[in-house]
C-alpha cells in the first residue's frame, strides 16, 4: 500500500486554523513562531484570531496555509508518518516541496508571501476575476473562453479540478461574457469566485517573472520522494525542474484531475490531506475512488492517526 500526502491551496483558509494544534503540540507552535520571525509580523495571530479580511489578503493567505499544513506535517512526522509521494493544489505544491525536503520552510514562507504580493500586484483589483463551471468538459470550456476573449481581455481555463469542475480565470469583462455562454452550453453551475486576482492565467506573467527572480537565490534540494507537479501532472525529483515548474505554475492551469490520476497509477491507495479544510478529499473521491483520503488538521484528527 502506497501513501500520498496532499496539501490544500488558497481558499482553504479560515480564522482559527492551527490554533488548537499549536496549543496542543509544541512543534506546531514552533512552526508558527518560525513563520512569524521570517515575515516580521504575527502570521500566527492572523491564522488563530484573524481578522478575516486580513487573513484573506493573498499575501497573507499563501504563507498562512503553507505554515498550517507544515505544522500538521511536523506533528505527524514526530508520530511516525511515512509516505511515498506528495502533491499540492496550486499553492499547496509549496507545502509539498517542504514536506518532501526540497525546500526549507523559512524560504517557502518568505517566497509564498512574495508570490501572493506579486500576484495581487500583477492585475489591479477589480480588473481580474475567476469563476467555477460545473458540467462542461475541457474542450467546451476552452471554446467558451476563446469566444469570450477579446484583444486585451482574455479568459482561460485555470483549475482542472476533476469531477466536472473547471475554474476559469482572466479579465473581469471576459469572465462576465463567459458565464452566460457557459450556462447556454449546459453548465450546471457558472458562478464567480470570491478571489482578489485572476490566478493561473497569462495575466499573471508579471508575477511569474518576479517570482523567478526571487527563486534564483534559493536552494532547492532533491526531494526525498517524488512530487507530482501541477503543471505537468507528472512526478519528478529534479530540483532544477521543480524550480522551473514553480514559476510556470503561476500562469499555467492546475492539472489536478490528471495529477490525482497519476498518483493512482503509481499504486497509491491511501492519502492524507494535511492542513485546513477538506476540499481535496472531495475532489479525489470524484477522480479516483480507489484512494482513501483522510483529512488531518485538528488535534483529535492527529490523535486518531496516532491510534
Amino acid at each position: 500500500m502506497k501513501t500520498a500526502l496532499l496539501f490544500p491551496g488558497q481558499g482553504s483558509q479560515r480564522v482559527g486554523m492551527g490554533r488548537d494544534l499549536a496549543h496542543a503540540h509544541e512543534i506546531a507552535r514552533r512552526t508558527y513562531e518560525e513563520a512569524d520571525e521570517v515575515l516580521g509580523f504575527a502570521l500566527s495571530k492572523l491564522c488563530f484570531e484573524g481578522p478575516e479580511d486580513e487573513l484573506t489578503l493573498t499575501k497573507h493567505t499563501q504563507p498562512a496555509i503553507l505554515t498550517t499544513s507544515i505544522a500538521v506535517f511536523r506533528v505527524l512526522r514526530e508520530r511516525g508518518l511515512a509516505f511515498d509521494i506528495v502533491a499540492g493544489h496550486s499553492l499547496g505544491e509549496w507545502s509539498a516541496l517542504v514536506a518532501a525536503g526540497a525546500l526549507e520552510l523559512r524560504d517557502a514562507v518568505r517566497l509564498t508571501h512574495l508570490r501572493g504580493t506579486f500576484m495581487q500586484e500583477a492585475v489591479p483589483v477589480g480588473q481580474g476575476a475567476m469563476a467555477a463551471l460545473m458540467g462542461l468538459d475541457l474542450a467546451a470550456t476552452r471554446a467558451i473562453c476563446e469566444a469570450a476573449s477579446q484583444p486585451g481581455e482574455l479568459v482561460e481555463p485555470a483549475n482542472l479540478n476533476g469531477g466536472g469542475q473547471i475554474v476559469i480565470s482572466g479579465s473581469t469583462a471576459a469572465v462576465d461574457r463567459a458565464l452566460p455562454a457557459a450556462k447556454a452550453a449546459g453548465a450546471k453551475i457558472a458562478k464567480k469566485l470570491s478571489v482578489s486576482a485572476p490566478f493561473h492565467c497569462s495575466l499573471m506573467k508579471p508575477a511569474a517573472d518576479r517570482l523567478a527572480e526571487a527563486l534564483a537565490s534559493v536552494t532547492l534540494a532533491a526531494p526525498q520522494v517524488p512530487v507530482v507537479a501541477n503543471v505537468t501532472a507528472e512526478p519528478t525529483t529534479d530540483p532544477a525542474r521543480l524550480r522551473d515548474l514553480l514559476v510556470q505554475q503561476v500562469t499555467a492551469p492546475v492539472r489536478w484531475e490528471e495529477s490525482v490520476q497519476a498518483i493512482a497509477k503509481l499504486g497509491v491507495t491511501r492519502a492524507y490531506e494535511l492542513g485546513s479544510g477538506a476540499v481535496l478529499k472531495g475532489l479525489v473521491k470524484r477522480i479516483a475512488d480507489t484512494i482513501e483520503v483522510t483529512t488531518i488538521g485538528e488535534p483529535h484528527e492527529v490523535n486518531a492517526f496516532t491510534a
